[in-house]
């Protein structure tokens, strides 16, 4: 099948690439023509573990081809995927003038039937939206059929996640146009699931919304855990270990971040209040996640006797999860700018992220490995678990240190271990009580 994906971020890139690693022909379009020359040399625009080879796999098998002429790429596809981004307002509804954009576009190129998929994450009614768009817009009388097909994808598996989804939603408007998108997807034997348009769409921002409320209740239970002397470890694996919760995403810490669980959580709060409903629940799951950063930054303080003033602070992890360079709502922008503004010298170390952050706090000193960050600081704070820093020498990073506290904002060390070794150590959840 010939397959046109609008849009060449995480989600578009890693879908024309699976997509074309299935056996169709597709083309991925974007607006930027030097992210497209960055393709078609072979660079990619992101970071995302086996994405560079993948790429390279379909493009030498004619599979996979990028180009920033979007009339030329619909025009030849029977399936056109919207991919593109959907970055929050001020107000917390999303930004949706990039899907219009792509709407117009593709009425404007529309030469015979097409099947049109919103894969980017869009509030309900988006689908008639773009209906609307496509026939206000169109230049000739063609007849076209608009399907929502939300993605699930994590970053820093994202090619996993989209050859073995846990399911895979079709929102169509009838089942024959469901069955084209099915036949799509059929190779993979996934679970799938056809609903109307707007149930699918329901379902891409309830499942964040679930997710996310999980992360905050896990991190209200730890700051509870901190209070009265419990380890919310041994906690969350009791929870975990029924069948009813789960464990996934009970992980206490520093908060969510990332592209998705904060602008989906606000646009869904969004959403509740256009139709008349006033969701606190949702509300307060984001009030956790805002606080909690701010609380780890006040207990850093309160350990350095107050100021960060003239100290110099280590940071180890910036983006804002393991495996990948996005540092879109990273904790560790919450810490650095708390750190600046009460006078710390701050030196950083991630890594793959370490140039986009400095896009955004050019001023602090880029390390190059875990040890040099902790080299004379007065406090080093872990802020993202990537693998290498479980990994670490602890006794070199404590001989190397001006004060040996250690802020653990995800929970990796052993607090017995690490306390042994003579860190002043502060994690999340589990107090020292809990741990003797």
């Amino acid at each position: 099948m010939n397959i046109c994906v609008i849009g060449t971020g995480y989600v578009g890139l890693v879908t024309g690439c699976v997509f074309s690693d299935l056996g169709n022909e597709v083309i991925c379009v974007d607006n930027n023509p030097e992210k497209i020359a960055m393709l078609d040399r072979g660079e990619m625009p992101i970071y995302e573990p086996g994405l560079e080879e993948l790429v390279k796999r379909n493009v030498e098998d004619r599979r996979l081809s990028f180009t920033s002429d979007a009339a030329a790429a619909v025009e030849h596809s029977d399936v056109v995927f919207i991919c593109v981004g959907t970055p929050p307002l001020e107000n917390g509804d999303p930004d949706m003038s990039y899907v219009q954009s792509a709407a117009k576009t593709i009425a404007r190129s529309l030469n015979r039937y097409k099947v049109i998929v919103n894969k980017s994450t869009v509030p309900v009614g988006t689908g008639n939206m773009v209906r609307e768009i496509i026939e206000t817009n169109r230049r000739r009388t063609v007849d076209f059929d608009v399907v929502s097909n939300p993605e699930f994808l994590r970053e820093g598996s994202a090619i996993n996640d989209t050859l073995e989804p846990d399911r895979i939603v079709i929102g169509a408007p009838n089942q024959v146009v469901a069955m084209k998108i099915l036949e799509l997807y059929a190779p993979l034997e996934r679970p799938m699931i056809i609903t109307d348009v707007a149930s699918a769409e329901m379902i891409k921002y309830a499942s964040n919304a679930f997710l996310a409320t999980k992360i905050s209740f896990a991190n209200s239970i730890a700051n509870i855990c901190d209070a009265v002397g419990a380890d919310v470890l041994q906690v969350i694996k009791g929870m975990g270990m029924d069948s009813r919760i789960g464990s996934a995403f009970l992980n206490a810490g520093l908060g969510y971040g990332g592209s998705c669980f904060p602008k989906d959580s606000s646009a869904l709060v969004r959403t509740a209040e256009k139709n008349g409903y006033d969701f606190a629940l949702l509300k307060a799951v984001i009030d956790v996640n805002k606080a909690q950063p701010v609380r780890f930054i006040e207990r850093l303080r309160s350990a350095m006797n107050g100021s960060f003033k003239s100290k110099t602070v280590g940071v180890l992890g910036l983006a804002f999860k393991p495996n990948t360079d996005d540092m879109r709502d990273a904790k560790s922008l919450d810490v650095i700018a708390a750190l600046l503004a009460d006078g710390a010298t701050v030196k950083a170390y991630d890594p793959i992220a370490i140039e986009n952050t400095r896009a955004i706090f050019p001023q602090i000193c880029y390390t190059k490995n875990a040890y040099e960050t902790a080299e004379e600081a007065d406090a080093l704070i872990i802020v993202t678990e990537w693998n290498e820093f479980k990994l670490l020498n602890m006794e070199k990073v404590k001989a190397s240190m001006a004060t040996p506290l250690l802020f653990d904002g995800r929970n990796i060390y052993d607090p017995v271990k690490v306390r042994r070794l003579g860190f002043e150590y502060h994690c999340v959840g589990r107090t020292t009580a809990a741990v003797k």
